[in-house]
């Protein structure tokens, strides 16, 4: 099961729900994916295909979604 927290701009913002305990989140778009700690700060964790402005672009997407991540990574995960 991967939920999806939001779309924007093309980019698809999801969990896997058996996946590692440290927050973060999945962007999928049609040129690649990126996985992104949310904790303790955010940070690119893995990039595959993606260019450094569509990172730029997804890291401000999350900055600005950032309360909505968490939150939503606390329901889907509670504990």
């Amino acid at each position: 099961m991967s939920p999806t927290v939001f779309r924007e701009k093309g980019y698809r913002f999801f969990f896997f729900s058996r996946e590692e305990s440290r927050m973060h989140i999945h962007v999928h778009c049609g040129d690649g994916e990126a996985k992104f700690w949310l904790t303790p700060e955010i940070e690119l964790t893995r990039n595959h295909h993606l260019s450094r402005l569509q990172l730029k672009q997804i890291e401000e997407l999350i900055e600005a979604h950032y309360d909505e991540l968490t939150t939503a990574w606390q329901k889907h995960f509670p504990g």
